[in-house]
C-alpha cells in the first residue's frame, strides 16, 4: 500500500480541508516537490547541507547507565539533539526552505512551540538568503525565551499570537491566515507531519533520514535490527522520521509517546491519541482531542513543544492499523526521565524528548533483558532548563 495514496490519504485519514484559495498553492507545491525530488542536484546540495551544515549522520548511542539504572533492556539514543540548532527540526526547515528557493518564494513563514522549529528555519532561511517570520503563542514565548531571542539573532521576525490557549494551535491558525493571504510570494515552512497533503509526506520524507541512518548504524554495531523504536509525539515529525523506514519491518515494535500532562483523566493533556476521536483540524482528518459538539479542546504539557491537540495523519493510521502503539507518559514521569538521563549519562534531553525517556524508565520490565530498543533523542534540553528549575522549585516550595 502506498501511504499516502494519490488524494494524499493515510487509510481514512490525511486529505486536503482547506479553503479553495489554499488549493492551487498546495497542488503547485506537491508539483515541485515532486519535480526537485527528482533532480540529483537538489538531493545532493540537500545532502550537502546535512552533512556539512547540520552535521549529519548523528550518533547511535548506547545508553549503558541508563540502562542499568531501569534495570530493562539495552537502550539506544539516537543523537538528533547534537544537530545544528539543537534539535531534529534542521532536517526538515533545509528541505523544505531549499525548496521554497526552487520554487521562487523569497519569504518563509513558520509557527513554532518549544521553539525548535522556529530557530531551525531562521537558520535554514539565513542560510538560504530567504525572509523569515515565525508565529509564536506568548505562553510559549514566556517559556522559551532563549529560543525566541535566536530567532532574533538568527535575522527572523517572531510574531507573538495572543489568542486562544497562547501555543502552538493557535500559532498555526495565524500562520495559516498569513499564507492565504501572501501565497504569491510566501511558503510556509510547516514544522511537524501535520496539516493538508502533502506537507505530511513532505516532511516525513525530509526527516526519514534519521530512522535511515539507525538502521544501519544498528546493523553495523549489533548486526541487527532493535526490537522497538520508541519516540515522543506531539504532532509527530520526530516520530515519523524514526518509525516510518521500519514500517515494513514486523519485527520491530513502534511505540510513540504521548504527552500525559497530569493524567488522561485529568483532561490536562496533550495525548491526542490515547484520549482523542477522529475529526478535522488544520486542513486534516485525524485524530483530535475535541469535546461533545466537536469543540477543539485546550491541552497542557510541561513540554511547549506537545501541547497540540490533534496529531499526524500518519500516526493516526498507524494507531487505526495496529502498526504501532501509543502510550502516554505524564509530566511527573517526565520530570524524573529529564533527571535520570542527565544523572546517568551526561545528557540532558528535551522535554519533548524526555516522555520517552521517562515512559521506558517506568515500564522498563515490560521488555526483556535482551531487547534492544532505540529511543529517538528529538532535541537539548537547554530551552528546558529554566522551565524545570521552576516547576521544579514551585514543587519545592509546597512542600
Amino acid at each position: 500500500m502506498k501511504l499516502p495514496d494519490r488524494n494524499g490519504y493515510f487509510g481514512p485519514f490525511g486529505g486536503m480541508f482547506v479553503p479553495e484559495t489554499l488549493w492551487t498553492p498546495l497542488k503547485e507545491i506537491e508539483k515541485g516537490f515532486r519535480e526537485v525530488m527528482r533532480l540529483s542536484s537538489f538531493r545532493r546540495e540537500l545532502t550537502d547541507y546535512l552533512e556539512n551544515y547540520a552535521g549529519r549522520p548523528t550518533p547511535l548511542f548506547e545508553a549503558k547507565r541508563f540502562s542499568k539504572a531501569i534495570r530493562g533492556p539495552r537502550v539506544f539514543l539516537k543523537r538528533e539533539d547534537l544537530l545544528h540548532t539543537g534539535a531534529h527540526k534542521i532536517n526538515n526547515t533545509l528541505g523544505q526552505c531549499l525548496l521554497a528557493k526552487y520554487l521562487g518564494k523569497p519569504r518563509i513563514i513558520a509557527e513554532t512551540g518549544a521553539g525548535q522549529h522556529g530557530v531551525g528555519t531562521a537558520a535554514a532561511a539565513a542560510l538560504l538568503g530567504l525572509k523569515c517570520d515565525v508565529y509564536m503563542g506568548t505562553e510559549d514565548i514566556r517559556r522559551q525565551a532563549l529560543n525566541v531571542y535566536r530567532m532574533k539573532l538568527l535575522g527572523a521576525r517572531v510574531i507573538g499570537v495572543d489568542s486562544g490557549s497562547k501555543t502552538l494551535k493557535d500559532s498555526i491558525n495565524e500562520a495559516m491566515r498569513d499564507w492565504v493571504s501572501n501565497v504569491k510570494d510566501t511558503f510556509y515552512c510547516i514544522g511537524s507531519v501535520v496539516g493538508p497533503h502533502p506537507y505530511p509526506e513532505i516532511v516525513r520524507t525530509f526527516q526519514s533520514v534519521i530512522g535511515k541512518e539507525t538502521k544501519i548504524q544498528m546493523k553495523r554495531q549489533l548486526g541487527r535490527l532493535p526490537s522497538a523504536v520508541v519516540a515522543c509525539v506531539g504532532g509527530g515529525s520526530n516520530a515519523i522520521g524514526l518509525f516510518h523506514p521500519f514500517y515494513a519491518d514486523p519485527s520491530v515494535r513502534i511505540v510513540g509517546v504521548e504527552a500525559g500532562g497530569e493524567g488522561l483523566l485529568s483532561k490536562r493533556h496533550a495525548a491526542t491519541l490515547s484520549g482523542g476521536s477522529v475529526g478535522v483540524l488544520h486542513g486534516a482528518r485525524t485524530y483530535l482531542l475535541q469535546d461533545e459538539d466537536g469543540q477543539v479542546m485546550e491541552t497542557h504539557s510541561i513540554s511547549a513543544g506537545l501541547d497540540y491537540p490533534a496529531v499526524g495523519p500518519e500516526h493516526s493510521f498507524y494507531k487505526w492499523s495496529g502498526r504501532a502503539r501509543y502510550v502516554a507518559a505524564s509530566d511527573q514521569d517526565t520530570l524524573k526521565g529529564f533527571k535520570l538521563l542527565s544523572e546517568t549519562e551526561g545528557i540532558i534531553p528535551a522535554l519533548e524528548s524526555a516522555h520517552a525517556i521517562g515512559y521506558m524508565a517506568r515500564h522498563a520490565r515490560t521488555f526483556k533483558k535482551e531487547d534492544v530498543v532505540v529511543i529517538g533523542l528529538s532535541g537539548r534540553g537547554d530551552k528546558d532548563v529554566n522551565e524545570v528549575r521552576r516547576v521544579l522549585g514551585e514543587e519545592t516550595s509546597h512542600a
